[in-house]
């Protein structure tokens, strides 16, 4: 089953929307391409760095979003290192940053609805 994908642009307006409206904080780390570049969600919470995700192409043809890159609590550096690569890898890419009061909560809808 393929899933239309969203322009990326919209996409990340979407998910910065849903974080804001929660009262939660949203930042573009990283503008990517507006039609086609991956998302990477840098979550944390209060500052203290809780996971990346990417929403990635899986078997089926949908997509699914995927814990990537560095581990709960990596340090800024840890992440910098990470961000710089995936910039070399993918320059259409997108980085947002997303600091939530109940990162798990989040994590977990999100990589439940795909």
């Amino acid at each position: 089953m393929s899933d239309e994908r969203l322009p990326a642009a919209v996409e990340a307006t979407s998910l910065m929307r849903r974080v804001q409206a929660q009262g939660d904080f949203a930042a573009i780390l990283k503008r990517g391409d507006p039609d086609r570049g991956s998302i990477l969600l840098m979550v944390t919470s209060r500052g203290r760095h809780v996971a990346t995700l990417e929403r990635t192409l899986v078997l089926d043809g949908g997509y699914r979003w995927q814990a990537v890159g560095p581990k709960k609590s990596a340090s800024s550096v840890e992440i910098a290192e990470f961000l710089q690569k995936r910039a070399r890898f993918d320059a259409d890419s997108w980085a947002i940053e997303l600091d939530i009061a109940d990162p798990e909560r989040f994590i977990a809808e999100t990589t439940d609805q795909g």
